[in-house]
């Protein structure tokens, strides 16, 4: 099922802001099942200025935040949750973690991730980001589902 998520949707899913709002837009998702989103990679990004100077690549840790603020996302609206309503989903780990290439400003980083398993709160996604069909890297992340 396509769904188009802008940013304002994202925003009432997700309660992070500029500049760690990681997500510009979702376009395609199955609840409970998988996610497909895009963070575009721009010059301005505020970690650029020492990441690294004249040679400006997107720090791994962030490209795994993006992974997964997407899977956020999915676990958010498949359980019909806001963090408004006293809900929050935390990053809690990252296994089988490798990087394959850089990221840098004008990429556009595509999201993916897939539920593996929901069980007792914790959610374990399978997650890749990619760059023109270029794996840039993959991970298993778990993420728990917590009151406020």
């Amino acid at each position: 099922m396509e769904v188009e998520i802008n940013i304002e949707e994202i925003q009432e899913f997700l309660p992070h802001r500029y500049p760690m709002l990681l997500v510009d837009r979702v376009t395609d998702m199955v609840l409970g099942e998988s996610i497909k989103a895009y963070k575009n990679i721009t010059t301005n990004e505020p970690f650029f200025m020492g990441h690294f100077p004249g040679k400006q690549v997107m720090p791994g840790v962030l490209i795994v935040e993006a992974m997964a603020q997407a899977s956020g996302i999915l676990g958010f609206k498949t359980m019909d949750k806001k963090p408004e309503d006293g809900s929050i989903y935390y990053f809690v780990g990252a296994d089988d973690l490798r990087f394959k290439r850089p990221a840098i400003p004008g990429d556009k980083l595509i999201l993916n991730s897939s539920v593996i398993t929901n069980k007792k709160g914790i959610w374990k996604f399978d997650c890749s980001a990619t760059v023109e069909d270029d794996l840039v890297a993959k991970a298993t992340i778990l993420c728990a589902d917590r009151p406020k």
